[in-house]
């Protein structure tokens, strides 16, 4: 039997294991970090002595889902945090897809500032971000509170936002706007036509992310937020003399929300790919 026969027959055992090995530690990654949640959704439906939570099984209720706008400033932080959250989704969605376009289809002097720019951004530590608007609202005497942190949240979500669509965008055809312009199209006709509805998973992505990455942003906002309570600001102060249920009812909300969303955003994707296929 020659040797080039002998090697494939050897090989398949060593990916198999490989193969085998990976499902593995990605089974355990996902074990590992959905414990916790796993743990908050569990508890919400735990009896809370006192009105705070018990990490101890003492029976099951849904008191807690009955009454889970019942503390006001709860609420009300969990509705600054959604309208800052979609706020900020949206401009940097706004603000970054021109960004990620310019930066994917055209050469220009300041493309590679620009792009340490944006690494710089994810990059830097949330505590330097926090303290450098800090210092900037204070300068220019602007009043902590909703406006001062939907703008921090634009700052560090447009970043996010433009890596997400320009991955999305680096894959696409460049033909397809060629062939709408011989077709007649205006520039801005075949963006709208063309490129729009195949970058739209990958905004959809970033708006996600952005909405994620804000609603659960604890560290800069607290730097920025004034006398403005957010959902993280709310429960961290809250863990200091007992979280009440009502936490981990909305926190399981959200999780279930965020679920959802991601669930859309695979079908979008799933039916773009359709699309590009055929």
């Amino acid at each position: 039997m020659s040797t080039t026969m002998i090697m494939p027959i050897m090989r398949r055992p060593k990916m198999e294991i490989g193969r085998r090995l990976l499902a593995a530690y990605t089974g355990l990654v996902i074990i590992y970090t959905m414990i916790p949640i796993a743990v908050m959704i569990v508890f919400s439906f735990n009896i809370a002595p006192n009105g705070r939570v018990a990490l101890k099984w003492l029976g099951f209720t849904l008191a807690a889902y009955r009454h889970a706008f019942g503390i006001q400033d709860l609420t009300g932080a969990l509705i600054n945090s959604l309208i800052i959250g979609v706020g900020s989704a949206v401009i940097s969605i706004i603000l970054g897809t021109p960004l990620a376009l310019a930066l994917t289809r055209y050469n220009y002097r300041a493309k590679t500032t620009t792009d340490i720019v944006i690494f710089a951004d994810i990059a830097a530590p949330a505590v330097v971000v926090g303290a450098s608007l800090l210092s900037l609202f204070l300068e220019l005497n602007i009043p902590r509170g909703l406006i001062t942190i939907l703008i921090s949240h634009v700052a560090f979500n447009v970043a996010f936002a433009v890596v997400v669509i320009r991955a999305r965008m680096t894959g696409l055809d460049r033909s397809l706007d060629r062939a709408a312009a011989d077709l007649g199209a205006t520039p801005w006709v075949a963006f709208w036509s063309v490129t729009m509805p195949l970058i739209l998973p990958g905004i959809v992505g970033a708006g996600l992310l952005g909405f994620a990455m804000s609603i659960d942003d604890l560290i800069i906002t607290n730097f920025v937020a004034g006398q403005t309570l957010t959902f993280p600001l709310w429960v961290y102060g809250a863990t200091k003399i007992g979280t009440p249920p009502q936490v981990f009812v909305l926190s399981t909300l959200i999780f279930a929300g965020g679920v959802g969303l991601a669930v859309i955003n695979s079908l979008i994707n799933r039916r773009a790919d359709r699309r590009r296929q055929g």
